[in-house]
C-alpha cells in the first residue's frame, strides 16, 4: 500500500515544522511535501517547472495567508480544474473571519480549522485528518 501523498502549503517554516513533527509524533507515515507560497502550490499541483514530476496529493493542508496567491484563490483554482477539483483540501489558518470560512466552504474546502499555538494541539489536528481522511482513502 502506497503512503499518501500530503502537501502542506505554509509560508512560516515554524509552522511547517510543527506539522511535520505532529505527523512523527502519531507514527502516521506519509509521502510530505511542503510548499511556502500560493503560486508554488499551483505549480506542485498542476505539474509545472521544478514540479513537472510530482505526484498529485490525496490531501492539501493549506493556509489562507500567503505570499503571491492566497489559499483562497488556491483553494478555487484546484476546484475549477476537473483533474484536480476532488483533491481533500484543508484550510488551516490564524484567520477566523467569517468571510475567509464562508468563502473556503463555498470553494468546497473538506474542513477549515484555526491554526493552534502549541505543538500537541497540532497533533490532535493531524490526528483528526488521519482518522477522518487518510485512514478512508484506504492509504493509511
Amino acid at each position: 500500500m502506497s503512503k499518501p501523498k500530503v502537501l502542506l502549503v505554509e509560508d512560516k517554516k515554524s509552522d511547517v515544522r510543527l506539522v511535520k513533527e505532529a505527523f512523527g509524533i502519531l507514527k502516521v507515515e506519509t509521502d510530505f511535501n511542503a510548499v511556502y507560497d500560493g503560486e508554488e502550490a499551483l505549480n506542485y499541483i498542476f505539474k509545472k517547472g521544478k514540479y513537472a514530476s510530482a505526484e498529485t496529493p490525496d490531501i492539501v493542508i493549506m493556509d489562507i495567508k500567503m505570499p503571491r496567491k492566497n489559499g483562497r484563490e488556491v483553494l478555487k483554482e484546484i476546484r475549477e480544474n476537473s483533474a484536480t477539483k476532488d483533491i481533500t483540501v484543508f484550510m488551516l489558518t490564524n484567520s477566523d473571519a467569517k468571510e475567509d470560512i464562508l468563502d473556503s466552504y463555498e470553494h468546497r474546502a473538506n474542513s477549515y480549522m484555526t491554526k493552534p499555538l502549541e505543538l500537541s494541539e497540532f497533533v490532535e489536528i493531524i490526528k483528526y485528518i488521519n482518522e477522518m481522511w487518510l485512514k478512508k482513502t484506504g492509504r493509511n
